[in-house]
């Protein structure tokens, strides 16, 4: 796994490695943030933890930069833990296992953490670089940003005192990002009651399966399939041609990740169990055939389970099925303002039916505010409509682009100069942590850009190597050329 410490810049891939060696998923930071602690001290530069859990690292100016605008570098330290269902790992104890793979860095079929490994590591290398040339800097390493940004909600103003913030949390690399949509949790609850498991049923385990996932915001309009979506539109077409009763549904797990695979256990009329066999073939080569350039590995399975206990009470059951299926999920409008960019979309990301609990989890997301809470609220007006429960929590607000942006010319003049091509001038439909930093510090100078990472919040997720080396020459060249502080 060390071997990619040799790979180009050095100081890029050698502060990666370490991150993938400290177990970080969201929601369990501690030690990653002890160790970005110890790495500041480590260089005697001045590092502060917050209430909250980010580590804030100070150096000062290189000689004859004193006059340059403060530059904050900022990355999230969390990751996603996803894995391939016969992959043993447990993201609280195992590190990260990498592999070179031609081109390309992935793990073995876990998450591989590039999202923000990546920004984290080429912080961390500015930081310790002796001979890099740069103003004041400061980075901001967060903390759970993956599920429900926690540290840049609690960032407190005063903390920091750059003018410029450089968000390295984009995955694409010559694309500069100027905006990024906001989102919102929708969270449905509610309690049912049960029955016995009346005869003459056999019990059945529907299984979607072998779906690629992705990430909620970056892969919602790639034509992806959500394993929850699926699972109940076949649910539902069997309410209309079997005797079937609902036992059991569980699928996702992340709210921002398309799920890959769900299940749920039915009980099948005796008398319907030939018919319903017949259509979970049919239904598997439908969705074979719809999905057959995004989802080469996609399957509808259905076999035999020992009969449950218990069963959802009938109009209970079918109602939850129903709502579920036409709870939107994807794209829901496109952008007016920059052609190709997604506006407004949902992710039915975790649905979960059992033992009297129903819930789901959607994650949505919109670069207009009206249009945000139009959709969660159609959402939650569907689940009303059955007696659920609907609540809305962790609303984040979306960047507003700035064309005019300081930064954002010297860095447009800074990549043609070094790789004689225009960056690209972007938006992105995901929630990157500028939206609620610049609530915070509203004067801040914003800009995002990354390397390539590719499926990110999936376990075929990969960074390009070559990408990075460019990515982190951009860098190195926009922090020369930081614009001198206006003494006005």
């Amino acid at each position: 796994m060390s071997e990619i410490t040799k790979l180009n810049p050095q100081g890029v891939w050698k502060n990666f490695y370490s991150l993938t060696q400290i177990p970080r998923p969201s929601k369990h930071e501690a030690k990653v943030v002890a160790f970005v602690k110890e790495f500041g001290e480590k260089l005697g530069l001045e590092t502060v933890v917050d209430e909250i859990g980010n580590v804030i690292i100070r150096k000062p100016a290189t000689p004859g930069m004193e006059n340059r605008k403060g530059v904050i570098l900022q990355g999230h330290l969390d990751m996603v833990p996803q894995k391939n269902n016969e992959k043993v790992h447990d993201f609280t104890k195992d590190p990260i296992e990498t592999i070179i793979d031609g081109e390309w860095v992935r793990a073995n079929q876990t998450t591989l953490g590039a999202d923000n490994g990546m920004g984290c590591a080429a912080a961390m290398a500015v930081l310790e670089s002796k001979d890099l040339v740069h103003g004041p800097i400061e980075a901001l390493f967060t903390i759970d940003e993956e599920t429900g940004m926690t540290g840049a909600n609690h960032l407190k103003a005063g903390m920091l005192n750059g003018d410029i913030l450089m968000n390295l949390d984009s995955e694409t690399e010559g694309e500069l990002y100027v905006g990024c949509a906001g989102g919102v949790d929708v969270n449905v609850t509610m309690k049912y009651d049960e029955c016995a498991a009346p005869a003459g049923y056999t019990a059945y385990r529907i299984d979607v399966k072998g779906l690629n996932g992705g990430h909620s915001g970056m892969d919602i309009n790639i034509g992806r399939a959500n394993a929850n979506k699926l699972l109940v539109r076949f649910l539902n077409h069997c309410l209309y041609k079997t005797d079937m009763r609902l036992a059991e549904i569980k699928g996702g797990d992340m709210r921002n990740a398309i799920p890959r695979e769900a299940y749920a256990i039915v009980l099948i009329a005796n008398a319907d169990c030939a018919n319903f066999e017949a259509e979970v073939a049919k239904f598997d080569g439908y969705y074979k055939s719809e999905f057959a350039a995004t989802e080469k590995s996609i399957a509808l399975c259905a076999t035999k389970v020992a009969m449950p206990a218990k069963v959802v009470e009938k109009e209970i059951g079918e109602k939850i099925i129903k709502a579920t299926f036409v709870c939107p999920h994807g794209v829901v409008r496109m952008s007016d303002s920059m052609p190709g960019l997604v506006e407004t979309s949902n992710n039915l990301a975790i649905v979960e039916c059992k033992d009297g609990n129903f819930s789901v989890k959607c994650l949505t997301r919109s670069s207009v505010e009206s249009a945000k809470k139009g959709t969660m609220y159609k959402i939650g007006t569907v689940f009303d409509l059955i007696g659920a429960h609907v609540e809305f929590s962790g609303s984040y607000p979306g960047w507003n682009p700035n064309m005019n942006s300081p930064i954002l010319n010297t860095m447009k003049d800074c990549y043609k100069r070094l790789f004689n091509e225009e960056a690209k001038v972007m938006a992105i439909h995901a929630g990157l942590e500028c939206g609620l930093l610049g609530y915070v510090y509203p004067n801040w100078d914003m800009i995002s850009f990354g390397p390539t990472i590719e499926h990110p919040h999936s376990p075929v997720e990969r960074v390009n190597v070559a990408s990075v080396e460019k990515f982190w020459k951009f860098l190195v060249e926009t922090l020369k050329n930081v614009p001198v502080k206006c003494n006005c």
